[in-house]
């Protein structure tokens, strides 16, 4: 069974909008396709996580334990879904080789993973590891955009960009914990070496998810590193 990968940011889960149905929607959605993938989600902190880190920051606490702050949030986060998502663990794996081997699940639910990245390149990780198909980023904007799309009004949407070009704009580091990017440096370096077919888009519309797993046309941006 082929498997996927989808990165679920923090701020597609619990934003100030988000009510129950959602959940619902998506734990359907997540059981529709379980039946064809074995299906990995990594959770990220969100707004929840950056307003702990800020508060750390102010206290004086070096970026380590920040990261570390927002890791645990991106668990707590991980955990609240698995008791939406029905058929996943309920156990959070702490590492992405423990959650490879998760055996009994056809869905596996996982957050942060250690200090110097976010979840997002646990994502890259795990799909370089699992041989995913596909690594599907769901974020709260509509794709990759040439500057941030809530500061700027006349920000225009990327529908494809090539992973150099992502990697010379963004570079391949980790500057701090709890930045809020499309995207981080470290996971684009990984979604390099192991050409893993690569999309973004906005978590919160589902129908565009499903598009994505479906191979068909979505809204959002394709990563061009491999063919699709």
């Amino acid at each position: 069974m082929e498997s996927i990968v989808i990165s679920i940011g923090g701020s597609v889960l619990f934003s100030d909008d988000t009510d129950t149905s959602f959940f619902k929607k998506l734990d359907g959605l997540l059981k529709k396709y379980s039946e064809k993938y074995r299906i990995y989600c990594v959770v990220g902190g969100g707004k929840t996580a950056r307003k702990y880190i800020k508060l750390g920051r102010t206290l004086g606490l070096d970026e380590k334990k920040l990261d570390e702050i927002g890791i645990e949030i991106t668990r707590l986060n991980a955990k609240i879904l698995t008791y939406v998502v029905k058929n996943s663990n309920n156990k959070i794996p702490h590492n992405t080789e423990d959650a490879k081997n998760m055996k009994g699940y056809p869905i596996i639910i996982m957050g942060g993973t250690t200090p110097g990245h976010s979840t997002d390149m646990v994502g890259a990780e795990l799909a370089s590891i699992v041989d995913a198909s596909m690594y599907i980023i769901a974020t709260n904007v509509d794709g990759i955009y040439d500057k941030d799309p809530n500061k700027y009004k006349d920000a225009k949407k990327i529908d494809e960009i090539e992973i150099d070009n992502l990697i010379k704009n963004y570079g391949t580091k980790w500057n701090k914990a709890g930045k809020n990017i499309v995207i981080d440096g470290p996971s684009l370096n990984i979604i390099k070496k192991a050409k893993i077919p690569t999309f973004v888009l906005n978590g919160k519309k589902l129908d565009q998810l499903e598009k994505a797993i479906d191979n068909q046309v979505f809204t959002g941006t394709i990563i061009k590193n491999t063919k699709r």
